[in-house]
């Protein structure tokens, strides 16, 4: 499979995509719905707080009519909870900017490794205001290689953070927004 056809759709209200990215979300993480973190429920209530945020957006990658993944984030700003669970002291210069927080981003399967996750990645940044942004990472996904991955898309540790009692520690990471794009058109 490849990304030359694949469609990049911009959503910045939840409701034409909710059941999209549930279903997107469940076959995702099958092999992880037993654990209660990872439950479709739980999963369905972030999302739900999520998109009330200030500045909220998605963008959904279709194949046809087959949304094959997506992204969605939401704007944090100084004294966010976001940057107050993360462990390590963070400069102000670091938290006193607006930033895109990316919350989610998933691939179905058969379009992982072809640049969709990059190309879904990147067509949400190109559009946002916002200078930085920054996201979390299980250290553990894919035996180390998604966070590599962020690596190679000039996001850099900032430290670590455990959103919930029962969610594992995440590696906190931020970048410039504003690198120079590739064209994702």
């Amino acid at each position: 499979m490849t990304t030359d056809d694949v469609e990049l759709r911009h959503f910045r209200e939840i409701e034409p995509i909710w059941n999209t990215l549930i279903d997107i979300y469940a076959e995702v993480r099958a092999d992880r719905l037993h654990d209660p973190h990872y439950s479709v429920e739980r999963y369905g209530e972030r999302l739900a707080r999520h998109a009330s945020e200030p500045g909220w957006e998605a963008v959904v990658g279709f194949d046809g009519e087959e949304a094959i993944g997506y992204t969605y984030a939401n704007t944090i700003e100084h004294g966010d909870r976001y940057w107050k669970r993360i462990t390590s002291p963070l400069p102000e210069s670091l938290t006193a900017v607006p930033t895109l927080a990316l919350k989610e981003i998933m691939v179905r399967v058969p379009w992982r490794k072809t640049g969709a996750s990059r190309s879904i990645h990147d067509s949400l940044l190109a559009g946002r205001s916002e200078p930085q942004v920054t996201l979390m990472v299980n250290p553990l996904a894919g035996e180390g290689k998604v966070h590599h991955l962020y690596e190679t898309w000039s996001y850099r540790d900032i430290g670590r953070s455990q959103p919930s009692p029962d969610s594992p520690v995440l590696i906190a990471m931020v970048r410039d927004i504003h690198l120079v794009q590739r064209d994702v058109g």
